[in-house]
């Protein structure tokens, strides 16, 4: 042991206690171990069996049900109530005018669906602004917001052919109304939940209301809106696929071609168009939450972990 000065005690090299870490001359060194990790390919991998593998296991269970069903299920004079899913593929899929026809009537049913949704977004984004910001604009209009929803929208159908007429311009109206209500009332009550103490600190700054609106409410209200974005683009391709069964004029869209497979007993096409309006859906559903989590994904991540601390 040296002593380098008065109350200051320097311990020997190769001690535990020595800062360096330097083993004593003459000691044996203990092999250094290191320790497999994991590594970024690893995780991701592992991230993508936990996302993908439940609805893949899914998927491939329905897919066996279904050839249980088809081929013990039912008799061969029977089989035609549900095709086997290969004479689906072999029909509706590798056959490349059946599957022109189907996609023509999806490029018709979803134009008719995307802009009924961009056309409720921007209505509905409006409506809640306003309503938030006077309660007498509240008063008077969501009431008969709330009567509309109720309405089947199938009784929507003839009343708007009538007034404008059978074509494709009512099919966009009657989707716009239905897939209206949901993104209004979420964003009313994203706009109308944000934080009090907020709110009242940035009134004593003396803001305008188009400052605390920017700023503050709308910020705050992304993750309702969101919610009711992705009820809405559901309730768009739904609205204008039904409304093919009605209105025939022009090019006919997927709701119309369900009804002429289904008529005609055309089932591996019925099937493999029911496929196409689903794979669309979800395309619609995943594109939204895409832009939830580009747009406020990193900020919900942050907010949670500072809450779960």
């Amino acid at each position: 042991m040296t002593t380098t000065s008065p109350g200051t005690v320097t311990p020997p090299a190769g001690s535990p206690a020595d800062p360096a870490g330097e083993p004593a001359t003459g000691a044996a060194r203990e092999p250094k171990v290191i320790l497999p990790s994991d590594g970024p390919g690893r995780a991701r991998v592992g991230s993508f069996l936990v996302v993908a593998g439940p609805p893949a296991l899914v998927g491939a269970a329905t897919i066996g049900i279904w050839y249980l069903l088809a081929y013990f299920g039912l008799s061969k004079t029977q089989r035609f109530i549900l095709p086997p899913p290969h004479e689906v593929v072999k029909v509706g899929f590798l056959d490349w005018a059946n599957l022109k026809e189907i996609l023509q009537g999806l490029q018709s049913s979803g134009i008719v669906a995307l802009v009924a949704f961009a056309l409720s977004t921007v209505i509905g984004l409006l409506f809640a602004v306003a309503m938030s910001e006077a309660r007498w604009i509240e008063r008077s209009f969501y009431p008969f917001a709330v009567a509309l929803q109720t309405i089947p929208f199938l009784a929507l159908v003839p009343l708007v052919g009538f007034w404008f007429g059978f074509n494709e311009q009512s099919r966009i109206i009657v989707a716009t109304l239905v897939s209206l209500f949901p993104i209004t009332t979420n964003a009313l009550f994203g706009l109308q939940s944000g934080d009090a103490a907020l709110h009242d600190l940035v009134r004593l700054h003396n803001r305008s209301r188009l400052v605390r609106l920017v700023r503050l409410r709308l910020p705050c209200a992304l993750p309702a809106i969101f919610t009711g974005l992705r009820i809405s683009a559901g309730l768009s391709v739904i609205a204008s696929i039904v409304t093919d069964f009605f209105i025939r004029q022009g090019q006919p869209g997927i709701g119309g071609l369900l009804q002429n497979y289904s008529a005609n007993l055309q089932s591996e096409r019925l099937y493999a168009a029911l496929i196409v309006t689903c794979v669309f859906g979800l395309a619609v559903f995943w594109a939204v939450g895409l832009v939830r989590r580009l747009t406020i994904g990193r900020w919900e991540t942050s907010t949670a972990t500072r809450s779960d601390d």
